[in-house]
């Protein structure tokens, strides 16, 4: 399997559905998986409440991309634009991962088409982001939820909306029916083998969505329902015996 770290990334934006505020989470985020190659974003430039993401935008030499609102009757027309723009990337063979960002769930026919072809995809948009478009990538980043956890609560501002993040509860049940499918003969399981699952089931999980900035196992530590040990550095993770 390929390391994170070497894909060749296309970084697509769309500006009419993700606020400039995020700008430095999304970049920072990206890199983590690779070098972005190719940093697009789209918008119709002309319209005033734009001028915010141009300032920020120029820092990181995006190329921005422009789409006439004018050209669709829904009031979103960057999502043609990038879509044709991610399928000519597709078909260049200069990228083998995409990063799209946006929260519009008209991008996961998308998403799906561009996995047909062995993209490595990530998404990043809010929590109001539908459950559809979230579980059609392989990680996903609720970009409002790390934002909120790097600023001090006086200054954070409601971005949010309605939240569809999983709720915890849900996330610990699903977890518990993981480890069950996963036992070995002495009763626990390998919690490598046990997270990738989590992550497929949720590619947007991340403590940080609960408010904690654990990493996962020390999060699930946390709680009264499991158990946790550590041999010769692998980790193991069971339902907690009473």
């Amino acid at each position: 399997m390929m390391n994170e770290r070497d894909y060749r990334l296309a970084l697509l934006i769309d500006a009419d559905n993700v606020s400039p505020v995020y700008l430095d989470i999304i970049i920072n985020e990206a890199n983590k998986h690779g070098k972005i190659t190719n940093a697009r974003i789209y918008g119709d430039w002309s319209e005033e409440r734009l001028k915010t993401w141009k300032s920020k935008a120029e820092k990181y030499s995006l190329t921005f991309i422009q789409q006439y609102a004018n050209l669709s009757n829904k009031g979103n027309a960057s999502d043609f634009t990038l879509v044709i723009d991610a399928m000519d990337l597709l078909y260049s063979g200069k990228v083998n991962a995409f990063c799209i960002v946006s929260s519009d769930s008209d991008f996961t026919k998308l998403i799906i088409r561009l996995k047909e072809d062995d993209m490595y995809l990530i998404g990043m948009g809010e929590s109001k982001t539908p459950e559809v478009l979230v579980n059609s990538y392989e990680r996903f980043y609720y970009i409002d939820q790390i934002l909120e956890a790097s600023e001090p609560k006086k200054e954070r501002k409601d971005l949010n909306g309605k939240s569809l993040i999983p709720k915890k509860e849900i996330i610990i049940k699903d977890l518990k029916k993981i480890i069950d499918d996963n036992l070995e003969d002495d009763g626990w399981a390998y919690w490598s083998i046990v997270a990738d699952q989590l992550r497929k089931k949720y590619p947007g999980f991340d403590p940080i969505n609960y408010g904690s900035k654990l990493k996962a196992l020390n999060f699930f530590k946390m709680f009264k329902d499991f158990e946790i040990k550590n041999e010769d550095k692998v980790a193991y993770i069971r339902i907690r015996q009473d």
